[in-house]
Parts: C-alpha cells; structure tokens; sequence
C-alpha cells in the first residue's frame, strides 16, 4: 500500500443538524482524532458556538460548532487559515445524502474547497455537482466508492503468515464505539513500548488516516474477505508490529448491519474485545428489536471464532459516573471478564490485559491454524 503524506489539508467538517446524534458518529471520529486533516470547525447550526469537544466529550477540543459553511469559512480565512476541504461527516442509516447536504456539497465547491464524503451516493457520478467542480479545480472524493475489480484481493490464506498478535475490536451494535476504542487501545500499547498497527475497515477510520483500511459495506461479497485479510498482511509485512487491532463494524447479531462474520473469518483474531453500551435496549436506529443478551453475543463470537473474548469495554452513553461504575461492576461479575471505560478512563488497563496474553496467545499459533 502506497504511503500518503498527512495531513492533506485543512478541513471543515460537514454535520448538519446531527453532531449530537449517532448520525455524525463520523464528525466525531474526526473531532476525537484526524491524521489526514486539521480539522478547522464543524458545521452544526443546533450547537453553534460551542466548542465540538465539549458537546461530544464534556472536553474542550479547540474545534468550534459552526452555524453554516459560510460562517466557518469567514471564520477561518479572518484569522488566517485557509480551509482545503470539506469533510462530509454525517453518516446517517443508509448511508444516503440528503438535498440539504447535497447544497452544501455544492456550496463547498463554489468556495473552491474540495469535498471528500463517505455516504454510498457518490459525489463524482452527480454529473452537476462533477460538471462544477472541475470548472473550480476542486476534487471530489467519494470514499465509500470501491476500487476497480482488477485491484481487489480474493482470500489465498496468507493471514497465516502474520505473527502479530490480532485484536479484533468487535461489538454488541453499530454506532457503539468500536472505532473510538481501537484507537485509543492502539495510542495506549504504543505508549506501553508495543508496535501497534490499527487496520481500518469502514469510512471513517480511512478520513481519520488509518494506514490499512478498507472499507467493508461498499465492497462486492466475494471479495471481503480477501481484502481484510490483504490489510492486515500489509500492515504486518510493512511494519511486523507486535499487535495489530482490526476495527469490527455492526454486530454479529445486528438486523441489518450483521458484520463480524467476515472479520472473524479471515483476520482470524487471536483475541476480541467486546465494545457495548448497557444502558441500549434496542439496535440503534431499530425500535423493536431489542438487544441480544451481553452473555449471548460473547457466547456466539466465541462459538464462531473459536477465539476467547478477553474483555468488555463500554459505551457509556446515557449514564453518569455513579451509572458507569455500577455497570462496570455488574458486567464484571456477569462475565468474569475485565470491564473498562476507556472513553472516561483510558485505555492503559486494556493496554495491560493485551500486553499481557501476547507470549502466551502466539506461543502456540503454529499448531492451531484454523
């Protein structure tokens, strides 16, 4: 995989009426950390003026909340700055751009900023919105758009070859923070001496500037799992980081986005890391259908994988402090797993708990290939 040179440019991130909702789950990952861009503002008009890491963290992040494109494009050239880019960072059920957004879309251009978005309607096949950015110079860049057929990898087997320890960062839902979690799992190793490497697999970790990514939900079946399996032998051949975490998308058991399975199958994870939120009583974005049992979701990656999940972190969403340590504790004595908050907390414990079963998971990999 060809290295890039980050960051890009300075952009503008594009979440309209959804940054306090899982919705912009993708403005936050680039509020929460971007390698590819310096992330000037984000555009919000329902939490305008306040600063984008207090309304998602309760934490400053010295990014402000701005009403409109144009106000955060005024804002940034009067004081100096000159925004590149603007990020679409909704990232809505279906993964659909509205009329709304799509005008944006086009007032970016006419700014002269290019627009990278990662929604399933591709920018560059709008022949208007193409027709007008080539007139301005400016680049359309449609990130959730696969690569040729010809380029793809089908599945040989030569994730045998890596000797990383693999993580897989997995989840009871969507939106629930498996993305968050595995960055932060990674900057803690690499703070503890391990080489980490973090393999992307959906829009968002691709715009924050993970290194291997794919992205998942865009590719044709028969090549995913070919694909998770080419990133994570990139990322070991390149580098042979001691650890290596692959971000998991959906849920094994999630109505409509069952992913896990393609990731269990061909990553074939030494170990999982389970993300959930306690207090979600039902699939986000699907009223009526209730969340399988904590207990059955570990039982049924465990089945699968024939791998053990070694912990539970939480999406603490919807619960204060004294809510938070009472699920830590429940979840504990449901599990006999260690449970963190890494959001609250860091993530230097689960560093440990990794750190500490690498001997003994690759100790004995050659005789249990699968």
């Amino acid at each position: 995989m060809k290295r890039e040179e980050f960051p890009e440019g300075d952009a503008i991130v594009y979440c309209q009426g959804a940054f306090a909702t899982t919705n912009g789950k993708t403005a936050h990952g680039l509020v929460r950390r971007s390698g590819r861009y310096r992330v000037l503002s984000v555009i919000d008009s329902t939490h305008a003026g306040n600063d984008a890491g207090t309304v998602l963290d309760g934490r400053p992040a010295g990014i402000p909340v701005e009403p409109d494109l144009e106000g955060a494009y005024r804002r940034a050239v009067a004081e100096g700055l000159r925004p590149t880019h603007m990020v679409v960072g909704l990232a809505p059920d279906g993964g659909r751009l509205s009329r709304e957004a799509r005008g944006d879309v086009f007032k970016a251009v006419e700014l002269g900023l290019n627009v990278d978005c990662g929604l399933h309607d591709y920018l560059s096949d709008d022949p208007e919105l193409a027709a007008r950015a080539a007139d301005k110079g400016v680049g359309l860049r449609d990130i959730r758009k696969p690569p040729p057929r010809s380029e793809l990898h089908f599945f040989e087997g030569k994730i045998a070859e890596v000797e990383s320890l693999k993580v897989a960062l997995l989840g009871t839902d969507s939106a629930v923070g498996k993305r968050t979690t595995a960055w932060l799992l990674n900057d803690a190793l690499v703070n503890a001496g391990r080489s980490c490497v973090m393999i992307g697999t959906g829009q968002t970790a691709w715009l924050q500037g993970a290194r291997y990514s794919i992205v998942l939900d865009s590719l044709v079946n028969d090549f995913v799992a070919g694909e998770i399996e080419h990133a994570v032998w990139s990322a070991w051949t390149a580098e042979r980081p001691d650890v290596i975490i692959v971000e998991g998308q959906g849920s094994l058991l999630n109505p409509a986005y069952p992913g896990g399975f393609e990731i269990l199958a061909a990553a074939r994870p030494d170990v999982i890391v389970l993300q959930h939120a306690p207090a979600r009583l039902e699939y986000d974005g699907f009223p009526g259908h209730p969340m399988h049992p904590l207990e059955r979701q570990i039982a049924a990656l465990e089945l699968i994988s024939e791998r053990p999940v070694v912990a539970i972190t939480l999406n603490h969403e919807n619960l204060d402090d004294a809510g938070i340590n009472a699920a830590l504790a429940r979840i504990a004595a449901e599990t006999s797993l260690p449970v963190f908050d890494v959001l609250r907390d860091g993530a230097d414990s689960l560093a440990s708990v990794i750190a500490s079963g690498r001997a003994s998971v690759t100790g004995g990999r050659g005789s249990d290939e699968r």
